[in-house]
Order: C-alpha cells, then structure tokens, then sequence
C-alpha cells in the first residue's frame, strides 16, 4: 500500500547561516563547497520530513551558482519536494544571501537539484508518499523535475550502453 500524499508546503524547509572567515577561499569569497554542504543539509532534512524516515542522497543533478558569496553575508537556503517517485524524491534549493548587519535585499547566489532515496530499517530503499503540488509553481516544479528525471536517465542508459560497448571505463 502506497503512503499517503503530502502537500508541497508540509516539509518545506530553511536553514541560515552566517558565513566567517573560515569559509572562505584563497579569493576571499566563500567557498563553493561551503554553500554545497547547506544546500545538501536543508535538503537531506526536507527529504526526511516529507518521507517519513531516513533518505540518503543519490545524486546533485545540478548546481549552478550565481552570485559570490562574501564573509559577513547572512545565507538562507530554502528546499521543498519537486517531485517524487515510488522510492526517490526530487528536492530544489534556493540559496539567497544578505548582509547579516544591515537591512538590504537578499540576493539569489545558487539554486541546485537534488535526488534522494528514503531507506527503511534494513537499508534497503522504501516508499515514499507522493508529493501534491498546492501553488501553479509547485506543478510547474513538479513538470521540470519530471524533464529532469527523463535526462537522468537518458544518461545513465547512454552511459551503461557505452560500456557495454567497451568505450569507456570508469
């Protein structure tokens, strides 16, 4: 039996911090890894929230940064479920960045994709509940992670028919 549906609103999620001098990189803006371990945080806790339980991540579909990030900036990322499968969910971040010590506007700095895996007691993968799109941007998520899954596995199969073919090894 399939668990129930969870709206798109019931395990979103943000974290925020204040980026320091330890975070940066020899430019002296913060490191891509620093803001890669915050969106990977507020996503692995929105995939747990929406699933019920343990889920581990599969893969970073795709990370794009905008903006650099600068010591002293206020950083939010903000996840929410894109779209789910039988034993897989989709999370999307947006990471957006502020002065901590003045009111200015945030900036938008990253956005990145995320595929989870919920895992029950014996490690192996488990249900998850469908998600259930509430806003016309929630659908339109849901559509271009469904794009998204398509091209991923495209990929794979490609990649997997390479090898068997014997051009490539990994």
């Amino acid at each position: 039996m399939s668990p129930e549906g969870r709206p798109t609103s019931a395990a979103q999620t943000s974290l925020s911090r204040i980026m320091t001098a330890l975070d940066t990189n020899l430019l002296g803006t913060v490191h891509g890894g620093v803001i890669m371990k915050l969106v990977d945080d507020v996503a692995g806790a929105v995939a747990q929230r929406h699933s019920g339980g343990p889920a581990v991540t599969a893969s970073m579909d795709e990370m794009t940064f905008l903006e650099p990030v600068h010591v002293g900036n206020l950083v939010h990322a903000h996840a929410k479920v894109n779209w789910t499968g039988r034993t897989s969910m989709e999370v999307g971040v947006r990471v957006v960045a502020e002065p901590w010590n003045e009111v200015r506007p945030a900036t938008a700095v990253a956005t990145a994709y995320l595929v989870f895996v919920a895992l029950g007691p014996d490690g192996a993968p488990r249900e998850v509940p469908p998600v259930l799109p509430e806003t016309d941007e929630d659908r339109r998520r849901f559509a271009e992670a469904e794009i998204r899954r398509t091209h991923r596995l495209a990929r794979r199969e490609a990649i997997l028919r390479s090898r068997e073919l014997g051009h490539a090894e990994a």
